[in-house]
This record gives C-alpha cells, sequence and structure tokens, in this order.
C-alpha cells in the first residue's frame, strides 16, 4: 500500500456512514491489502473492511466485482428470506457514492464491506470442530445460492478446475521439458498418465447435465470462515474474490483434499501422509447438516468424486509447476512443488482404497 494514499479521501469515495476515525492493516491475507476502517456516528463507532484489489491478479475489476456484487446481493436475499442477520451471516458490499461496487483512486481499485463484528478468521484448524463449522459454512454457502443461475457469472480464471484442460497443460510441460527435470520424476509422471480417466468425471457431467452448473466458491481454507467468538459456530463465507461456475463438488472436495491429511502440503516423509477418514466424516457431516435438500442425489454420489479429483487435479498441477520451473506457486525450498505433488498423489491413493466408503458415508449421513 503506498503511504501517500489517503485513507480519508478513498473513504470519502464510498457511501461509508458516519466521520472518518482511523483505518489499519488487517488480517494475514496476501492476494489483496485488507484494513479494517473505523467510523464515527451518532450510534458510536462502526467499522468496514476497505481493500486494495490486487488488480495485477485480477486484471478486469468490472467482470470480478460484477461476480461478487451478484453473489452478495443474492446472498443477503436468501438470509434475510430466511430470518437472519444480514450483516453476521453473509459479506455485505457498501457502494461507491457514484454507484459502482468498487472505487477508483490514483490507478487503485478499492472495495468496501461492512465488518462483521465478534467474529474471527482462524488461520489453522485449532480442533475438529473448527473443521466441522467449515464444513458448514461452505454447506450454507451452497444452500444460499442453490437458485441462483451461475450462468451469470463470469469465469475470472478460466478452466481453473477444468480437470481436462489441466491434463493437458502437464502433458505440454512433460514434453517441453524445459528444466530437465522429466527424467527424475519420471515415475511421478506415469502415475498421473495412469490415472487420466479420471479427468472428465465432473466436467463431463456438468456439461450434460447430470449434476448442476453451481456457484463454486474455489478456496475454501478455514480462514474464509468468520466464526462467531462468542458460540464458536460458523457464520459467513468470505473472499469471494474466486467465485465462479462450478460444482459444490469442487468446493467440498478441495475441503477435503488440505483438511483431512495427516501432514503438512508439502511433507518430505510420505510415511507420514495418510488420508483421514474421521475427519471427512466430520466434514461430510457438517457440509450435508448446511446444504439441506438443495444437494441432488448425484450430487451427493459425486462428492466423494470431488474429494479424489481435487486432490488428483492439485497433485497434477503441483508437478506441473515443478517441470515449468516453480513459476505459479510460491517455494521457499528446493523441490517444494515436487513434494507437494508426491503429498497429493499418496492422499489419492489412500481415498481410492476407501473410495466405497467414503460414497457410502456420504449416502447413509
Amino acid at each position: 500500500m503506498k503511504e501517500e494514499f489517503d485513507f480519508k479521501e478513498i473513504v470519502s469515495l464510498f457511501t461509508a456512514e458516519g466521520e472518518y476515525v482511523s483505518c489499519v492493516r488487517y488480517g494475514e491475507g496476501h492476494i489483496n491489502d485488507t484494513f479494517k476502517l473505523a467510523m464515527h456516528t451518532e450510534k458510536g463507532e462502526v467499522h468496514y473492511i476497505l481493500q486494495r484489489i490486487n488488480h495485477r491478479l485480477f486484471t478486469d475489476i468490472g467482470k470480478l466485482m460484477h461476480n461478487i456484487e451478484l453473489v452478495t446481493e443474492y446472498c443477503r436475499k436468501s438470509v434475510l428470506a430466511r430470518g437472519g442477520d444480514v450483516n453476521r451471516e453473509c459479506l455485505t458490499l457498501v457502494r461507491a457514492k457514484d454507484g459502482r461496487s468498487y472505487a477508483e483512486y490514483c490507478g487503485d481499485f478499492f472495495r468496501m464491506y461492512v465488518f462483521i463484528e465478534e467474529a474471527t478468521s482462524y488461520q489453522v484448524v485449532r480442533n475438529p470442530r473448527d473443521f466441522y463449522e467449515s464444513a458448514v459454512a461452505f454447506g450454507n454457502f451452497a444452500n444460499l445460492l442453490a437458485g441462483f443461475d451461475a450462468k451469470l457469472l463470469y469465469e475470472i480464471l478460466p478452466d481453473f478446475h477444468n480437470t481436462k484442460v489441466r491434463y493437458t497443460n502437464f502433458l505440454r510441460a512433460v514434453e517441453k521439458d524445459s528444466f530437465g527435470r522429466r527424467e527424475s520424476v519420471a515415475a511421478e509422471i506415469a502415475w498421473v498418465q495412469a490415472r487420466k480417466n479420471l479427468c472428465g468425471l465432473l466436467v463431463d457431467k456438468i456439461e450434460a447435465g447430470t449434476i448442476p452448473l453451481r456457484v463454486s466458491h474455489n478456496d475454501t481454507k478455514l480462514n474464509n470462515v468468520m466464526i462467531d467468538d462468542a458460540t464458536g459456530r460458523a457464520l459467513a463465507v468470505i473472499d469471494l474474490d474466486t467465485v465462479m461456475p462450478g460444482s459444490l463438488c469442487y468446493d467440498f472436495g478441495d475441503s477435503i483434499r488440505f483438511g483431512c491429511s495427516s501432514a503438512p502440503e508439502d511433507e518430505k516423509d510420505l510415511s507420514k501422509v495418510n488420508f483421514r477418514f474421521d475427519l471427512y466424516e466430520t466434514y461430510l457431516r457438517g457440509y450435508l447438516s448446511a446444504v439441506g435438500n438443495t444437494i441432488t442425489a448425484e450430487e451427493r454420489k459425486d462428492l466423494a468424486v470431488g474429494a479424489v479429483l481435487m486432490t488428483y487435479e492439485c497433485g497434477m498441477r503441483f508437478l506441473t509447476d515443478y517441470l515449468e520451473g516453480d513459476v505459479y506457486f510460491r517455494t521457499t525450498r528446493p523441490n517444494q512443488n515436487l513434494d507437494r505433488a508426491r503429498t497429493q498423489f499418496k492422499l489419492v491413493d489412500d481415498m481410492q482404497g476407501v473410495f466405497d466408503k467414503m460414497v457410502r458415508a456420504a449416502e447413509r449421513v
């Protein structure tokens, strides 16, 4: 954030209530610059979130904010319809004074949300209850948007979960072998190729209409869930930069991918990497309790598919990046992306070993 930026002037571009008090850096996000804004009103101090959008990553701000605007408005209507608190159970955009959902200032782009009071987003899972509540949050997110036409959204990151395209990109990286790493990872390459049949499992069903096209969040980490400080219960899903058309199986699967491993994502010792079925059941219970009857029978069957597919896809992306010289995923040591790929492949093997059990659990809960 440029020090010469005048927060008071930026805030004046929005319809926030009250007089400017302060604006301080907030949270641990790495993509956008996020600040907590305090405003003085007759009723006391009120707070907002002010963000400078990373327009180098999100190059079309209009499309990005179009998606967020439609999704937040629909969520608000859904929360109101069931008698909920729209200021705590969903994100609320604060309009700029020109009517847009964002404002421009000195070549940068800013947006503002109502601050969700007395709630916290945690960086790490403290206990199984946190994991359960994150499941409730994302199940509820899918429930709130069940009637929304996902075709109204832009693909901010085209083919993000098109595993067929990811596989094509992988083969291109193998063929080019730009950094001479192909021979050393021949076993990993063969592992990916042997499971090529996984690539179309969800993409083909969406195209055929066997499972519905839905809004997917695409970043289902715990730190994108606001948890009530008093009750410990999930309140709302935040960080909607990657909301796009997709499948709820994507979001469910990615949560299982990183949440049900017994070891860190870049663990070198694969003997420590195991798929924790107990945590899978924990997440499954929370998710299905919140998504309710909006999930179709076919989607329920494919929750386990989503878990396997998202883990396979992510591992393939790690290996692709390794072959291309570690240009996409941030690394802090040599071979980190290769270690990440191997942990994902180990998890896929574990999941496939209990796949029928995973499907039965989804039918039973």
